[in-house]
């Protein structure tokens, strides 16, 4: 008679911790990205914007130095017609005869070239001047996007800072094994890398198999002895100063303290975010002023 196989055991926790952890990951990832983008937006509007102030002057003041040569020019030709008018003007008042005639006709068309001179002059004027206010009109508009452009870059550094501002108000400090009181513990990558932005201390990331010997974090090493992903327990031996302490049973995000000769009285602090069968993941944190050794 065919016995049917027993039904295949659930899934444990570990597949559900993983997605958690993946997408905490992504979140962070996505947090990074977001401030490259940013820095990398405000140093392209500075750009932009330095270029433009450069740009625009160049233009302003070419376009001044045209219109002062344009204008010196004009007002000598202006001179000179009057000066040959007046000319003209006193001949006819002298002569007689024909040579009167040709003197107010000489007159007539000095004054016809002087009016078509001045309406010229004044159309040239007007075009210069019109010139220069669609210049300061483009230069407006110019001004006006790169302004925009920088809203939007202050707007994004606004809204970062807010995210990172409230993923470190969620951050707690806890004691830890040693009974100390331990600094702000992240539970996950986008807690870790709000830590990293505040600078306090120095953060080395880890992700730890079972094996023969120990392995090095920071400046310790460290040796995986057992795991218990039903229960989120660890063992270690943690190797500093040459001397191997064992951290048993420990649980994940209890701070692990420990101290070494060159922290000036403050704990080192080994934090597990996850366990997994022959492996940890966490993070090391040390002091940032430490004694040379």
């Amino acid at each position: 008679m065919f016995t049917p196989a027993p039904p295949s055991p659930p899934p444990s926790g570990d597949s559900g911790w993983n997605l958690k952890a993946a997408v905490l990951f992504g979140a962070v990832i996505a947090l990074l990205a977001s401030n490259i983008y940013v820095f990398v937006q405000v140093d392209r509007v500075r750009g932009d914007l330095a270029k433009f102030r450069e740009s625009t002057a160049a233009e302003m003041a070419n376009l001044r130095e045209a219109t002062s040569v344009t204008t010196a020019t004009n007002r000598r030709n202006l001179e000179t017609m009057r000066e040959e008018l007046e000319a003209a003007r006193r001949q006819s008042t002298m002569a007689v005869g024909e040579a009167k005639v040709e003197a107010l006709r000489k007159t007539e068309q000095l004054t016809n070239a002087l009016a078509a001179e001045q309406k010229r002059q004044q159309a040239q004027v007007a075009s210069q001047i019109s010139e220069v206010k669609q210049a300061t009109n483009d230069a407006s508009t110019r001004i006006g996007e790169v302004k925009t452009d920088v809203s939007g870059v202050r707007s994004d550094l606004s809204s970062t800072k807010a995210e990172l501002d409230k993923t470190i108000a969620d951050l707690k400090r806890v004691n830890g094994d040693m009974g100390e009181m331990s600094g702000l513990i992240a539970t996950n990558g986008k807690e870790l890398a709000a830590l990293k932005q505040l600078g306090d201390r120095n953060y080395f990331e880890f992700n730890l198999k079972k094996t023969k010997g120990p392995q090095k974090i920071g400046d310790v090493a460290v040796l995986l002895k057992h795991t218990e992903p039903k229960k989120n327990k660890y063992t270690i031996d943690v190797i500093a100063d040459d001397k191997r302490t064992e951290k048993k049973d420990r649980n994940v995000n209890e701070p692990v303290q420990f101290y070494v000769a060159k922290s000036k009285g403050q704990p080192y602090e080994l934090v597990v975010n996850e366990v997994k069968k022959d492996q940890i993941v966490g993070y090391l944190a040390t002091p940032k002023v430490q004694q040379s050794r």
